[in-house]
């Protein structure tokens, strides 16, 4: 079952977390956030954006839980007040504080200090256990914690093989800083990018450890010290994640394994080489299809030649 880490804060922090986001946007949660419950998840991901604070509320109360035993990470999505928007969502949630509270994307905050020290400001009033970042690249928390009294606990981003290259001072500043980095997006590296250098080196690691190849890309993210939010509908995709914490301790991947998904991610996704073969694919067809028409044209020029 999934553990925790300890944030700079001093707070635990679920390293797997159910989100409410990508195909789950604008719709009502309920049941997948209670089956997520009911199966071991205690961290729970929203968001403003998401427009799913109100049913995960809702599978708060339907679990019958204490509030002590749920992890509760929602964000700050768009322009406004943040401590306004803060409340809307503890409104919606039916909670009084939230353990994190993250700007999801850098570009609302105007001006980054006194965008900070609204969060600090929350922190402080206990609105908010822990505060943090989605989104931020390497350059962006370098401008915030110029002026930040109280480092963002977890930077979330989307993370996978085939982005880690152009991640890896990130990833590096933030342990250095003992910023958190959640990892979301990471199985889509195999889901929405099939067929390419990854899968191999995946399917293989698989092979040899008993697993599955979306528990392999988790516990690649976990090597790399990274935190995972996922989504499913499927109660048996939960159980998979779930156990994958499990499996990094007890069936790690070898180093060389770890290396091994490290070059493939690097050669880049599939899509941008099938994408360069359809490019000379094109470029082939329309060269042939301009010879074509030209000896059509010949032969029709050289028809009329004789009959006129």
């Amino acid at each position: 079952m999934p553990g925790t880490v300890t944030l700079n804060d001093g707070n635990e922090f679920p390293i797997i977390a159910f989100g409410t986001g990508s195909s789950m946007i604008f719709k009502d949660v309920t049941d997948y956030v209670g089956q997520a419950i009911e199966n071991g998840f205690s961290h729970i991901d929203t968001a403003q954006f998401y427009r799913t604070e109100a049913y995960v509320g809702l599978a708060i109360k339907e679990s019958g839980l204490p509030r002590s035993s749920l992890y509760i990470t929602t964000k700050y999505s768009f322009d406004g007040p943040p401590r306004e928007a803060i409340q809307q969502s503890l409104n919606k949630l039916g909670l009084s504080y939230v353990d994190l509270y993250l700007v999801h994307f850098p570009k609302l905050f105007s001006d980054f200090e006194s965008g900070w020290q609204e969060f600090e400001k929350m922190k402080k009033d206990g609105l908010t256990r822990s505060i943090g970042v989605s989104n931020f690249t390497l350059e962006d928390l370098q401008k915030l914690l110029k002026t930040a009294v109280t480092k963002p606990a977890v930077n979330q981003i989307r993370f996978h093989p085939y982005n880690y290259a152009s991640h890896k001072a990130l990833l590096e500043y933030c342990a250095k800083q003992s910023i958190t980095v959640e990892a979301y997006g990471s199985l889509n590296s195999i889901t929405q990018n099939p067929g390419g250098p990854v899968d191999a080196v995946v399917n293989a690691a698989a092979k040899r450890i008993g697993a599955t190849p979306n528990q392999v890309i988790f516990s690649w993210v976990r090597s790399k010290g990274v935190a995972i939010v996922t989504t499913s509908r499927s109660e048996e995709r939960l159980q998979e994640y779930l156990a994958v914490e499990d499996l990094h301790h007890e069936a790690p991947l070898t180093d060389e394994e770890i290396a091994a998904i490290d070059d493939a991610g690097a050669k880049g996704p599939p899509s941008q080489l099938v994408v360069a073969r359809l490019a000379m694919q094109h470029k082939f067809e329309m060269s042939s299809l301009l010879a074509v028409l030209l000896a059509i044209a010949i032969i029709l020029g050289l028809a009329t030649f004789f009959m006129f």
